[in-house]
């Protein structure tokens, strides 16, 4: 199992949106997610700074694999076309990432 930490910001007129979005996740995308071996996932939010803070438990053995599932699903791609005009991307993020990845520098059992 690998643990993952990614971060995003958050556009301020869509936050209500953005929770009422995530409240009613669609069922297919929670499916999708779990068929993708992605568990323990949860999002946070940090105001005023409008930083979404997203952790999940990865139990595959390709996350590449697994990704390129999740991206080609298309009730995934119609979930994103609403979530991420609601987003807002760091601008250091790395190149082809969305959500900007983290490194892990600390962790107890």
């Amino acid at each position: 199992m690998q643990r993952m930490g990614q971060v995003i910001g958050l556009n301020a007129e869509k936050i209500e949106e953005y929770k009422r979005l995530h409240a009613d996740v669609w069922p297919g995308v929670l499916k999708t997610i779990g068929e993708c071996n992605i568990k323990n996932y949860s999002i946070y939010l940090k105001e005023p700074e409008n930083l979404l803070f997203a952790y999940f438990e990865y139990h595959g053995t390709d996350y590449a694999a697994d990704m390129a599932k999740m991206a080609a699903d298309p009730v995934t791609q119609k979930w994103w076309s609403v979530c991420e005009p609601c987003q807002k991307p760091l601008e250091t993020r790395k190149e082809g990432e969305w959500w900007a990845r983290m490194e892990e520098v600390f962790h107890l059992d």
